[in-house]
């Protein structure tokens, strides 16, 4: 999870994230000179900047005469940019007031990289599993009326799953978030084209 707006920047610049991408595995400059068509001594530049923001690493020297090529590797196999890397222009839920908006939709999408991030982070410290629960799927709705009638039928079995089993005084419990979304697939969709 990347918070460091500097660290975000760095994965998000082409050349950079290009670079991230041939690192899955152990590559030296010249390798990855070649495999990119860039100069050696921009890859270079770009690796140095890359592994003292902690994104790469030293996998392996090898001497070759009197010189030592560095294999070089990424420190992970993907990367997600919390919304705490934009600071105050993060989409947050309390500057949206309509919970029906796409603006709210991605305030949430951003509240739940950043906490899940922070969760996955302190599970892997601690050496526990993180438990969650995911669900999705897609759906296709004949009319806007079955829509907002989905809509009522899904907002009252929640309530009611919600009102069995929530337990705010429980004195050993852990409280989990819950977030149900839905939002129109993108035309581009596979689906959308059969």
């Amino acid at each position: 999870m990347l918070k460091e707006p500097k660290v975000a920047a760095a994965v998000l610049d082409p050349r950079r994230g290009a670079l991230l991408n041939e690192l899955k595995e152990p590559r030296s400059a010249a390798e990855l000179a070649e495999r990119l068509e860039i100069p050696r001594q921009k890859v270079n530049y770009h690796l140095r900047t890359l592994e003292s923001l902690g994104l790469v690493q030293v996998a392996e020297t090898r001497k070759w005469g009197g010189l030592t090529e560095r294999r070089m590797v990424a420190s992970a196999h993907a990367y997600a940019v919390s919304p705490e890397a934009l600071g105050s222009l993060a989409a947050e839920t309390e500057h949206s007031v309509d919970r029906l908006s796409a603006s709210y939709l991605i305030a949430l999408g951003g509240r739940l990289v950043r906490e899940v991030g922070d969760l996955v982070r302190r599970s892997a410290s601690a050496a526990k599993r993180l438990a969650t629960l995911s669900i999705d799927t897609e759906i296709r709705f004949r009319s806007p009326a079955e829509r907002a009638e989905f809509t009522r039928e899904l907002t009252g079995a929640v309530a009611d799953l919600v009102s069995r089993y929530h337990d705010g005084s429980a004195p050993n419990g852990r409280s989990f978030r819950l977030v149900i979304a839905s939002h129109p697939l993108p035309s581009s969709s596979a689906k959308e084209k059969s």
